[in-house]
Protein backbone atom coordinates (compact mmCIF):
# COMPACT_ATOMS: atom_id res chain seq x y z
CA UNK A 1 0.00 0.00 0.00
CA UNK A 2 2.90 2.75 1.11
CA UNK A 3 4.56 1.43 -2.61
CA UNK A 4 1.05 2.58 -4.14
CA UNK A 5 0.87 5.81 -2.17
CA UNK A 6 4.03 6.95 -2.72
CA UNK A 7 4.20 6.18 -6.85
CA UNK A 8 0.85 8.42 -6.76
CA UNK A 9 2.39 11.49 -4.90
CA UNK A 10 5.43 10.94 -7.11
CA UNK A 11 3.15 11.16 -10.46
CA UNK A 12 1.45 14.04 -9.00
CA UNK A 13 4.03 16.08 -8.04
CA UNK A 14 5.91 15.54 -11.64
CA UNK A 15 2.17 16.41 -12.92
CA UNK A 16 2.70 19.87 -11.01
CA UNK A 17 6.37 20.85 -12.00
CA UNK A 18 5.01 20.06 -15.53
CA UNK A 19 1.93 21.89 -15.80
CA UNK A 20 3.44 24.71 -13.67
CA UNK A 21 6.53 25.50 -16.27
CA UNK A 22 3.62 24.79 -19.18
CA UNK A 23 1.73 27.86 -17.96
CA UNK A 24 4.69 30.09 -17.87
CA UNK A 25 5.81 29.02 -21.31
CA UNK A 26 2.41 30.05 -22.65
CA UNK A 27 2.26 33.50 -20.62
CA UNK A 28 5.93 34.22 -21.52
CA UNK A 29 5.71 33.21 -25.31
CA UNK A 30 2.74 35.75 -24.88
CA UNK A 31 4.44 38.72 -23.36
CA UNK A 32 2.32 38.90 -20.59
CA UNK A 33 4.18 37.51 -17.74
CA UNK A 34 7.18 38.88 -15.94
CA UNK A 35 9.40 35.58 -14.49
CA UNK A 36 11.49 36.04 -11.31
CA UNK A 37 12.75 32.31 -12.45
CA UNK A 38 14.61 32.52 -8.84
CA UNK A 39 11.30 33.03 -6.65
CA UNK A 40 9.27 30.51 -8.97
CA UNK A 41 12.20 28.17 -8.38
CA UNK A 42 12.23 28.28 -4.69
CA UNK A 43 8.68 28.29 -4.83
CA UNK A 44 8.21 25.25 -6.40
CA UNK A 45 11.36 23.07 -4.40
CA UNK A 46 9.20 24.10 -1.62
CA UNK A 47 6.32 22.43 -3.42
CA UNK A 48 8.54 19.43 -4.28
CA UNK A 49 9.60 18.95 -0.62
CA UNK A 50 6.30 19.25 1.22
CA UNK A 51 4.57 16.97 -1.71
CA UNK A 52 7.24 14.08 -1.86
CA UNK A 53 9.95 14.27 0.88
CA UNK A 54 12.64 12.03 0.54
CA UNK A 55 12.29 11.22 -3.52
CA UNK A 56 14.54 12.72 -6.09
CA UNK A 57 13.14 15.31 -7.64
CA UNK A 58 12.70 14.58 -11.42
CA UNK A 59 14.28 16.60 -14.04
CA UNK A 60 13.37 20.13 -15.23
CA UNK A 61 14.01 20.89 -18.83
CA UNK A 62 11.67 23.65 -19.12
CA UNK A 63 13.76 25.87 -17.21
CA UNK A 64 16.25 26.08 -19.94
CA UNK A 65 14.03 25.78 -22.40
CA UNK A 66 12.19 28.59 -21.10
CA UNK A 67 15.15 31.00 -20.09
CA UNK A 68 16.64 30.61 -23.46
CA UNK A 69 12.94 31.20 -24.91
CA UNK A 70 12.65 34.37 -23.23
CA UNK A 71 15.91 35.94 -23.79
CA UNK A 72 16.37 35.48 -27.46
CA UNK A 73 12.73 36.52 -28.03
CA UNK A 74 13.39 39.52 -26.74
CA UNK A 75 10.22 39.91 -24.54
CA UNK A 76 12.32 40.34 -21.31
CA UNK A 77 15.36 39.70 -19.75
CA UNK A 78 15.54 36.95 -16.88
CA UNK A 79 17.88 37.04 -13.96
CA UNK A 80 19.06 33.32 -13.32
CA UNK A 81 21.76 32.38 -10.72
CA UNK A 82 22.35 28.87 -10.35
CA UNK A 83 22.70 27.92 -6.40
CA UNK A 84 21.66 31.15 -4.84
CA UNK A 85 18.52 31.93 -3.32
CA UNK A 86 17.94 35.12 -4.19
CA UNK A 87 17.74 37.21 -7.83
CA UNK A 88 19.12 40.16 -5.58
CA UNK A 89 23.18 39.63 -6.93
CA UNK A 90 22.52 38.16 -10.50
CA UNK A 91 23.28 40.93 -13.18
CA UNK A 92 21.27 41.20 -16.18
CA UNK A 93 23.44 39.62 -19.37
CA UNK A 94 22.59 41.25 -22.66
CA UNK A 95 23.20 39.36 -26.13
CA UNK A 96 25.62 40.67 -29.25
CA UNK A 97 23.18 41.07 -32.08
CA UNK A 98 24.33 42.02 -35.53
CA UNK A 99 24.49 45.32 -36.60
CA UNK A 100 22.58 44.31 -40.01
CA UNK A 101 19.70 42.81 -37.99
CA UNK A 102 20.09 38.91 -38.41
CA UNK A 103 21.93 36.44 -36.71
CA UNK A 104 25.35 36.95 -36.12
CA UNK A 105 26.60 33.48 -36.88
CA UNK A 106 24.75 33.80 -40.54
CA UNK A 107 27.29 36.48 -41.79
CA UNK A 108 31.21 36.80 -42.65
CA UNK A 109 33.73 34.94 -44.52
CA UNK A 110 34.32 31.74 -42.94
CA UNK A 111 38.57 32.62 -43.05
CA UNK A 112 37.90 35.52 -40.96
CA UNK A 113 39.45 36.54 -37.70
CA UNK A 114 36.47 37.23 -35.47
CA UNK A 115 36.45 38.38 -31.86
CA UNK A 116 34.32 40.11 -29.58
CA UNK A 117 35.60 43.18 -27.19
CA UNK A 118 34.00 44.87 -24.24
CA UNK A 119 34.64 48.00 -22.46
CA UNK A 120 33.07 48.70 -18.96
CA UNK A 121 34.03 51.18 -16.00
CA UNK A 122 33.10 48.78 -13.45
CA UNK A 123 33.54 51.63 -10.43
CA UNK A 124 36.11 50.75 -7.95
CA UNK A 125 35.49 49.82 -4.77
CA UNK A 126 36.89 52.69 -3.52
CA UNK A 127 34.60 55.27 -4.57
CA UNK A 128 31.56 53.20 -3.91
CA UNK A 129 30.20 55.12 -0.67
CA UNK A 130 26.38 55.49 0.36
CA UNK A 131 26.26 58.64 0.32
CA UNK A 132 27.79 58.98 -3.50
CA UNK A 133 24.78 56.50 -4.73
CA UNK A 134 21.87 57.00 -2.01
CA UNK A 135 19.89 56.20 -4.61
CA UNK A 136 21.42 52.54 -4.65
CA UNK A 137 19.93 49.64 -2.39
CA UNK A 138 22.71 49.17 0.19
CA UNK A 139 23.37 45.08 -0.55
CA UNK A 140 24.33 46.10 -3.89
CA UNK A 141 27.06 48.79 -3.19
CA UNK A 142 28.95 45.97 -0.89
CA UNK A 143 32.02 44.66 -2.35
CA UNK A 144 31.43 40.88 -1.81
CA UNK A 145 28.16 41.14 -4.13
CA UNK A 146 29.46 43.94 -6.39
CA UNK A 147 32.91 41.90 -7.09
CA UNK A 148 31.03 38.31 -8.04
CA UNK A 149 28.24 40.17 -9.79
CA UNK A 150 31.01 41.90 -12.33
CA UNK A 151 32.79 38.59 -12.49
CA UNK A 152 29.73 36.77 -13.00
CA UNK A 153 28.77 39.25 -15.58
CA UNK A 154 32.65 39.46 -17.49
CA UNK A 155 32.10 35.53 -17.50
CA UNK A 156 28.80 35.31 -19.19
CA UNK A 157 29.92 37.81 -21.69
CA UNK A 158 32.83 36.10 -22.79
CA UNK A 159 34.83 38.16 -24.51
CA UNK A 160 37.98 38.02 -26.14
CA UNK A 161 39.13 41.30 -25.07
CA UNK A 162 37.82 43.15 -22.01
CA UNK A 163 38.78 46.83 -21.64
CA UNK A 164 38.13 47.73 -17.52
CA UNK A 165 38.08 51.16 -15.89
CA UNK A 166 38.22 51.94 -12.22
CA UNK A 167 39.91 48.73 -11.58
CA UNK A 168 41.15 48.52 -8.17
CA UNK A 169 41.71 45.31 -6.25
CA UNK A 170 43.69 44.11 -9.57
CA UNK A 171 46.28 42.05 -7.63
CA UNK A 172 43.82 40.77 -4.84
CA UNK A 173 40.79 39.94 -6.99
CA UNK A 174 40.39 40.34 -10.31
CA UNK A 175 43.95 39.17 -11.78
CA UNK A 176 43.54 35.68 -10.26
CA UNK A 177 40.00 35.15 -10.78
CA UNK A 178 40.09 35.94 -14.63
CA UNK A 179 43.43 33.42 -15.24
CA UNK A 180 40.92 31.09 -13.94
CA UNK A 181 38.28 31.79 -16.64
CA UNK A 182 41.65 31.73 -19.19
CA UNK A 183 42.37 35.45 -19.42
CA UNK A 184 45.75 37.19 -18.95
CA UNK A 185 45.90 40.60 -18.51
CA UNK A 186 48.01 43.91 -17.78
CA UNK A 187 47.28 47.03 -15.90
CA UNK A 188 48.35 50.17 -15.12
CA UNK A 189 47.36 52.08 -11.96
CA UNK A 190 46.91 55.65 -11.53
CA UNK A 191 49.73 57.74 -10.74
CA UNK A 192 49.24 59.45 -7.18
CA UNK A 193 47.52 58.11 -4.45
CA UNK A 194 44.90 56.57 -6.62
CA UNK A 195 43.96 52.99 -6.15
CA UNK A 196 42.47 52.47 -9.57
CA UNK A 197 43.62 51.93 -13.18
CA UNK A 198 42.81 50.64 -16.30
CA UNK A 199 43.39 46.82 -17.76
CA UNK A 200 43.21 44.83 -20.72
CA UNK A 201 41.94 41.28 -19.94
CA UNK A 202 42.89 38.78 -23.33
CA UNK A 203 42.02 35.49 -23.41
CA UNK A 204 45.03 33.12 -23.84
CA UNK A 205 43.73 31.03 -26.92
CA UNK A 206 42.90 33.72 -29.06
CA UNK A 207 45.77 36.74 -28.79
CA UNK A 208 49.10 36.63 -27.81
CA UNK A 209 51.12 40.00 -26.20
CA UNK A 210 53.38 41.19 -28.35
CA UNK A 211 54.51 44.81 -26.48
CA UNK A 212 53.08 47.26 -24.22
CA UNK A 213 53.14 50.90 -22.75
CA UNK A 214 51.08 53.07 -20.19
CA UNK A 215 50.21 56.55 -20.66
CA UNK A 216 50.80 59.06 -17.75
CA UNK A 217 48.87 62.20 -18.36
CA UNK A 218 51.04 64.09 -15.93
CA UNK A 219 53.46 63.91 -18.49
CA UNK A 220 51.62 66.72 -20.29
CA UNK A 221 53.36 68.93 -17.34
CA UNK A 222 56.52 68.24 -18.66
CA UNK A 223 55.83 69.23 -22.02
CA UNK A 224 53.85 71.79 -21.07
CA UNK A 225 57.31 73.32 -19.48
CA UNK A 226 58.87 72.94 -23.02
CA UNK A 227 55.91 74.53 -24.73
CA UNK A 228 56.81 78.29 -25.41
CA UNK A 229 54.11 79.00 -28.18
CA UNK A 230 51.23 79.34 -25.98
CA UNK A 231 50.46 82.89 -25.17
CA UNK A 232 49.47 84.27 -22.00
CA UNK A 233 46.00 85.41 -23.40
CA UNK A 234 45.66 82.00 -24.83
CA UNK A 235 46.23 80.66 -21.64
CA UNK A 236 43.34 82.66 -19.98
CA UNK A 237 40.84 82.35 -23.23
CA UNK A 238 41.56 78.00 -22.95
CA UNK A 239 40.87 78.19 -19.05
CA UNK A 240 37.75 80.16 -18.90
CA UNK A 241 36.50 77.71 -22.10
CA UNK A 242 33.60 75.18 -20.27
CA UNK A 243 32.08 71.94 -21.95
CA UNK A 244 28.61 71.76 -21.79
CA UNK A 245 28.59 67.81 -22.46
CA UNK A 246 29.10 67.11 -18.72
CA UNK A 247 29.86 64.01 -16.26
CA UNK A 248 28.25 64.64 -12.96
CA UNK A 249 30.16 61.91 -10.62
CA UNK A 250 33.57 62.47 -9.59
CA UNK A 251 36.19 59.92 -10.09
CA UNK A 252 37.14 60.24 -6.13
CA UNK A 253 35.17 59.15 -3.47
CA UNK A 254 34.85 63.16 -2.21
CA UNK A 255 33.91 65.45 -5.13
CA UNK A 256 36.72 67.27 -5.44
CA UNK A 257 36.93 71.38 -4.96
CA UNK A 258 39.00 73.74 -7.03
CA UNK A 259 40.96 74.84 -3.52
CA UNK A 260 41.40 70.78 -3.39
CA UNK A 261 42.65 70.43 -6.96
CA UNK A 262 45.29 73.38 -6.60
CA UNK A 263 45.49 76.70 -8.41
CA UNK A 264 43.06 76.46 -11.01
CA UNK A 265 44.53 79.34 -13.19
CA UNK A 266 48.27 77.58 -13.28
CA UNK A 267 48.46 75.06 -16.08
CA UNK A 268 51.20 73.27 -14.70
CA UNK A 269 48.39 72.02 -11.39
CA UNK A 270 45.83 72.02 -13.82
CA UNK A 271 47.01 69.28 -16.30
CA UNK A 272 48.38 66.91 -13.04
CA UNK A 273 45.29 65.01 -12.71
CA UNK A 274 46.60 61.35 -12.09
CA UNK A 275 44.76 59.77 -15.49
CA UNK A 276 46.42 56.94 -17.41
CA UNK A 277 45.78 54.87 -20.23
CA UNK A 278 47.41 52.02 -21.54
CA UNK A 279 48.07 50.70 -24.94
CA UNK A 280 49.40 46.97 -26.46
CA UNK A 281 50.08 45.16 -29.44
CA UNK A 282 48.87 41.68 -29.90
CA UNK A 283 49.13 38.68 -32.34
CA UNK A 284 45.70 37.55 -33.20
CA UNK A 285 46.40 33.51 -33.78
CA UNK A 286 43.23 32.27 -35.86
CA UNK A 287 42.45 31.50 -38.48
CA UNK A 288 45.82 33.52 -39.51
CA UNK A 289 47.89 35.64 -37.65
CA UNK A 290 47.00 39.96 -37.64
CA UNK A 291 48.32 42.51 -35.11
CA UNK A 292 46.36 44.70 -33.34
CA UNK A 293 46.68 47.37 -31.61
CA UNK A 294 44.47 47.95 -28.48
CA UNK A 295 44.38 50.71 -26.15
CA UNK A 296 42.18 51.55 -23.23
CA UNK A 297 42.19 54.65 -20.98
CA UNK A 298 40.16 56.82 -18.39
CA UNK A 299 40.09 60.56 -19.28
CA UNK A 300 39.40 63.55 -16.24
CA UNK A 301 35.68 63.76 -15.51
CA UNK A 302 35.61 67.44 -14.71
CA UNK A 303 32.91 68.98 -17.04
CA UNK A 304 34.00 72.82 -16.28
CA UNK A 305 37.99 71.61 -17.15
CA UNK A 306 37.16 70.32 -20.82
CA UNK A 307 40.57 71.54 -21.72
CA UNK A 308 42.14 69.07 -19.47
CA UNK A 309 40.19 66.38 -21.20
CA UNK A 310 41.03 67.54 -24.49
CA UNK A 311 44.39 68.03 -23.62
CA UNK A 312 44.55 64.15 -23.05
CA UNK A 313 42.51 63.27 -25.79
CA UNK A 314 45.49 64.76 -27.68
CA UNK A 315 48.47 63.42 -26.17
CA UNK A 316 46.49 60.08 -26.16
CA UNK A 317 46.38 59.95 -30.09
CA UNK A 318 49.88 61.21 -30.45
CA UNK A 319 51.07 57.92 -28.47
CA UNK A 320 49.32 55.94 -30.14
CA UNK A 321 50.34 56.95 -33.38
CA UNK A 322 54.33 56.82 -31.91
CA UNK A 323 53.38 53.67 -30.79
CA UNK A 324 51.76 52.41 -34.17
CA UNK A 325 54.66 52.92 -35.71
CA UNK A 326 56.73 51.19 -33.34
CA UNK A 327 54.86 47.77 -33.83
CA UNK A 328 54.94 48.61 -37.45
CA UNK A 329 58.43 48.96 -38.13
CA UNK A 330 59.41 46.20 -35.04
CA UNK A 331 56.80 43.09 -36.47
CA UNK A 332 56.57 44.30 -40.13
CA UNK A 333 53.21 44.09 -40.36
CA UNK A 334 50.10 46.55 -40.76
CA UNK A 335 48.13 46.99 -37.56
CA UNK A 336 44.51 47.32 -36.84
CA UNK A 337 43.84 49.74 -34.11
CA UNK A 338 41.13 50.07 -31.57
CA UNK A 339 40.61 52.73 -28.50
CA UNK A 340 38.14 52.11 -25.88
CA UNK A 341 37.21 53.89 -22.72
CA UNK A 342 35.55 55.86 -20.87
CA UNK A 343 36.05 59.41 -22.03
CA UNK A 344 33.88 61.49 -19.80
CA UNK A 345 32.35 63.41 -23.04
CA UNK A 346 29.36 63.20 -24.38
CA UNK A 347 28.62 62.91 -28.30
CA UNK A 348 29.18 65.59 -30.26
CA UNK A 349 31.48 67.75 -27.64
CA UNK A 350 35.01 69.03 -28.00
CA UNK A 351 36.78 65.65 -27.05
CA UNK A 352 34.54 63.74 -29.24
CA UNK A 353 34.72 65.87 -32.39
CA UNK A 354 38.32 65.49 -32.03
CA UNK A 355 38.72 62.20 -31.85
CA UNK A 356 36.47 61.54 -35.08
CA UNK A 357 37.73 64.77 -36.81
CA UNK A 358 40.31 66.32 -35.67
CA UNK A 359 38.62 69.39 -34.92
CA UNK A 360 38.04 70.75 -31.28
CA UNK A 361 36.88 73.95 -32.15
CA UNK A 362 38.57 75.85 -29.16
CA UNK A 363 41.90 76.80 -28.08
CA UNK A 364 44.29 74.17 -25.98
CA UNK A 365 46.62 73.86 -23.41
CA UNK A 366 48.56 72.20 -25.76
CA UNK A 367 49.34 73.68 -28.90
CA UNK A 368 51.94 71.56 -30.06
CA UNK A 369 49.56 68.57 -30.26
CA UNK A 370 47.38 70.05 -32.35
CA UNK A 371 47.16 67.65 -36.01
CA UNK A 372 45.51 64.42 -35.63
CA UNK A 373 47.46 61.73 -36.78
CA UNK A 374 44.83 59.55 -37.98
CA UNK A 375 40.77 58.92 -38.37
CA UNK A 376 39.30 57.13 -35.55
CA UNK A 377 35.36 56.11 -36.03
CA UNK A 378 33.15 55.24 -32.93
CA UNK A 379 31.41 51.78 -33.07
CA UNK A 380 28.35 52.71 -32.22
CA UNK A 381 27.96 55.99 -34.88
CA UNK A 382 29.12 53.65 -37.26
CA UNK A 383 26.69 50.94 -36.98
CA UNK A 384 23.28 52.03 -35.14
CA UNK A 385 24.15 55.74 -34.11
CA UNK A 386 25.63 56.48 -30.60
CA UNK A 387 23.39 55.07 -27.48
CA UNK A 388 21.24 57.68 -25.58
CA UNK A 389 22.97 56.59 -22.05
CA UNK A 390 26.16 54.51 -20.66
CA UNK A 391 26.56 56.11 -17.44
CA UNK A 392 23.15 56.26 -15.57
CA UNK A 393 22.47 57.79 -11.62
CA UNK A 394 19.42 60.53 -10.79
CA UNK A 395 21.76 63.03 -11.74
CA UNK A 396 23.15 62.46 -14.60
CA UNK A 397 22.55 60.24 -17.39
CA UNK A 398 24.54 60.30 -20.70
CA UNK A 399 26.75 58.40 -23.06
CA UNK A 400 30.66 58.62 -21.59
CA UNK A 401 31.82 55.24 -23.06
CA UNK A 402 33.43 54.90 -26.56
CA UNK A 403 34.75 52.03 -28.83
CA UNK A 404 36.99 53.49 -31.14
CA UNK A 405 38.75 52.38 -34.34
CA UNK A 406 40.98 53.21 -37.29
CA UNK A 407 38.69 52.69 -40.60
CA UNK A 408 40.07 50.17 -42.75
CA UNK A 409 39.21 47.41 -45.64
CA UNK A 410 40.13 44.29 -43.67
CA UNK A 411 38.78 45.49 -40.13
CA UNK A 412 34.58 46.07 -39.59
CA UNK A 413 32.63 45.49 -37.06
CA UNK A 414 29.81 42.84 -37.12
CA UNK A 415 28.20 42.72 -33.88
CA UNK A 416 27.06 44.71 -31.17
CA UNK A 417 26.32 43.90 -27.16
CA UNK A 418 22.67 45.19 -26.79
CA UNK A 419 22.22 48.24 -24.45
CA UNK A 420 18.98 48.51 -22.16
CA UNK A 421 16.62 50.98 -23.08
CA UNK A 422 16.05 54.44 -20.62
CA UNK A 423 12.60 52.86 -19.69
CA UNK A 424 13.97 49.57 -18.48
CA UNK A 425 12.85 48.27 -15.21
CA UNK A 426 16.02 47.54 -14.20
CA UNK A 427 17.55 50.74 -15.67
CA UNK A 428 15.03 52.81 -13.73
CA UNK A 429 16.17 54.70 -10.78
CA UNK A 430 19.81 54.72 -11.41
CA UNK A 431 22.85 52.48 -11.21
CA UNK A 432 24.47 50.90 -9.47
CA UNK A 433 21.70 48.30 -8.46
CA UNK A 434 21.28 44.49 -8.11
CA UNK A 435 21.09 43.77 -12.02
CA UNK A 436 23.85 46.16 -12.90
CA UNK A 437 27.10 46.57 -10.49
CA UNK A 438 28.35 49.59 -11.74
CA UNK A 439 27.16 53.08 -12.51
CA UNK A 440 28.24 52.58 -16.75
CA UNK A 441 27.13 49.99 -18.66
CA UNK A 442 29.27 47.73 -20.73
CA UNK A 443 29.80 48.67 -24.14
CA UNK A 444 31.05 45.51 -26.61
CA UNK A 445 31.63 45.03 -30.00
CA UNK A 446 32.76 42.31 -32.53
CA UNK A 447 34.60 42.95 -35.37
CA UNK A 448 36.27 40.77 -38.30
CA UNK A 449 39.14 40.60 -39.79
CA UNK A 450 39.76 39.82 -43.01
CA UNK A 451 42.93 39.29 -45.52
CA UNK A 452 44.09 42.39 -47.56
Amino acid sequence: MGYLVNSFLFSLHWWAWAATFRGFEKQLESGSAHLDMHMNYHMLVRFRTLTLTGRQSPPVPSITRCVRNCCSSGKMSVNVSAGRSSSKSAPIIQEFVSVEGAGIHSRGKPDAIRFRLVSYNILAQAYVKSSLFPHSPSPSLRWKARSQAILTLLKNLGADFFCLQEVDEYDSFYKRNMEDHGYSSIYVQRSGQKRDGCGIFYKNNCAELLTKETIEYNDLVDLLLHETSLSADNQNETLADGNNGAHAKSDSPVKSSPERRGDPNDPHVRLKRDCVGIMAAFRLKDPFHHVLILANTHLYWDPEWADVKLAQAKYLLSRLAQFKTLVTDKFECTPSLILSGDFNSTPGDKVYQYLISGNSSSPSLMTCLEELPFPLCSVHAFTRGEPPFTNCTPDFTNTLDYIFFSPSDCLKPVSILELPELDSPDVVGGLPNYSHPSDHLPIGAEFEITKG
